[in-house]
């Protein structure tokens, strides 16, 4: 009996593995030209990619290509992120959040090993490049994703002068040794890890996403955050981490290191955290039911089209139900339409800015106070004859420290395993992700 259940078993996986079989990877730059190419199993000819230059000449931006491209053979599954196309081919069916993930996951580990994943810094390190996605994809089947395991194993680029010699001579990066998190049973965690002084940060940042029409009516508003953490802990500590109202985190993602099944009866994050930088969790709120929450801004913007008279415009802008602190880093980007010549703004705070290449308006408020509602205005010149269609849709940039805006709060971090009491530090940051304006 035991046997057969091993041959079920092993059956079944062999179908999970070539279920979710990743073929190959293309990196597009901006200029449509293939500067790098992966291949797992078999090579797949670059006249696949053909299919997604198509797509991309049908869109209206990088944002709105497809990321699920069906082909008579392949289904192309894509990603822009840093001005590059990550173009992953499959050939069969699979979960296609499975390979974003993973998309985005390599070019997280690209940023941490070189500092950004610009196509230069990816040129500059083709062969760690090459060794990464070695590691990360085991025959199709993506397997090593965790930083600090990849660090072991793969020595991040040094001085220039080790990499030259490395390049000359064909010295690889990859260590002879497996990392020692591979052997346990905690695979994103290495063994014996040692700080002189033992501190653990997290960083809850939150995005909103927000649609306003022209009266001031919130049409749609979401809140996409995060938990960035930083852990220098020695040992194999185990972290408990909970909230002052849990309630409020319905639609969450956990990282692999989250025991899923105490949050669901206790409402509590427990966990081992990997050494270094992760991301423990994820999620997302409305703006409906337990995760009400208020936008900390408004806008109200006014523009004035006429074919014969003079064209103006004005946005006024002020806080809102902020708590007591101050926005900082405030911009608002007012997209001109084409038929426009040229706009004279003015401002009473901030400094404003008119780019007739991309004919928008750049206002550059900077902080703005808790009781203070400042404006912009201008004329604008229209080409002779013509009249817009209808009004541009207005974005606005800001950052509010140390406040969550859904209101989420960590209420304690306790650390069992190790005789050790740690530093912790708790900071917040709510930010505008997608936030625009109609006028």
């Amino acid at each position: 009996m035991s046997h057969v259940i091993v041959i079920v078993f092993c059956l079944l996986w062999a179908l999970f593995r070539k279920a979710i079989m990743l073929n190959s990877l293309f990196m597009i730059n901006s200029s449509g030209e293939i500067f790098m190419e992966k291949h797992w199993k078999t090579v797949v000819s670059r006249s696949v990619c053909d299919y997604f230059f198509e797509a991309q000449g049908k869109a209206n931006g990088p944002q709105d290509i497809p990321p699920v491209i069906t082909t008579p053979h392949y289904y192309l599954i894509t990603v822009y992120r840093s001005s590059i196309y990550y173009v992953a081919v499959v050939q069969n069916e699979v979960p296609p959040l499975f390979i974003i993930e993973f998309l985005h996951r390599v070019v997280d580990i690209f940023t941490e090993y070189f500092g950004d994943c610009s196509e230069q810094r990816i040129k500059e390190h083709y062969v760690i490049v090459y060794e990464l996605l070695d590691e990360m994809v085991d025959n199709g089947f993506p397997l090593a994703t965790e930083s600090n395991i990849l660090k072991e194993l793969i020595r991040p680029p040094g001085l220039l002068p080790n990499s030259v010699v490395n390049t000359v001579t064909g010295k690889t990066q990859v260590s002879a040794t497996l990392p020692t998190g591979q052997l346990s049973n905690i695979p994103w965690r290495r063994t014996g890890v040692k700080y002189a002084t033992n501190e653990i940060f997290l960083d809850l940042i939150e995005e909103i996403d927000a649609i306003i029409d022209k009266t001031g009516t919130t049409v749609v508003a979401e809140i996409h955050g995060k938990i960035e953490a930083l852990s220098k802990l020695s040992g194999m500590p185990d972290l408990t981490l909970s909230f002052t109202n849990s309630r409020l985190v319905e639609d969450v993602s956990f990282h692999p290191c989250v025991r899923f099944k105490r949050w669901e009866a206790e409402r509590v994050i427990s966990f081992v955290p990997p050494d270094g930088s992760f991301q423990l969790l994820s999620y997302t709120m409305g703006s409906t039911g337990t995760s009400s929450f208020s936008l900390p801004i408004y806008v109200q913007p006014q523009f004035i089209f006429s074919e014969m008279g003079s064209s103006k415009f004005t946005v006024k802008i002020g806080p809102k139900q902020t708590q007591g602190k101050i926005l900082e880093d405030v911009k608002v980007i007012i997209p001109m339409p084409k038929c426009v010549n040229n706009v004279h703004p003015i401002c009473t705070l901030g400094m404003p800015n008119y780019d007739p290449v991309t004919k928008s308006v750049v206002w550059q408020v900077g902080k703005l106070l808790t009781d203070r509602k400042v404006e912009i205005s201008g004329n604008i010149t229209l080409q002779t004859g013509q009249v817009p269609d209808g009004n541009p849709t207005i974005e606005v940039e800001f950052r509010l420290p140390q406040t969550p805006i859904s209101g989420l709060r960590v209420s304690r971090l306790d650390v069992y395993g190790e005789k050790y009491k740690p530093f912790k530090g708790i900071k917040y940051i709510t930010k505008a992700g997608k936030f625009q304006v109609r006028s």
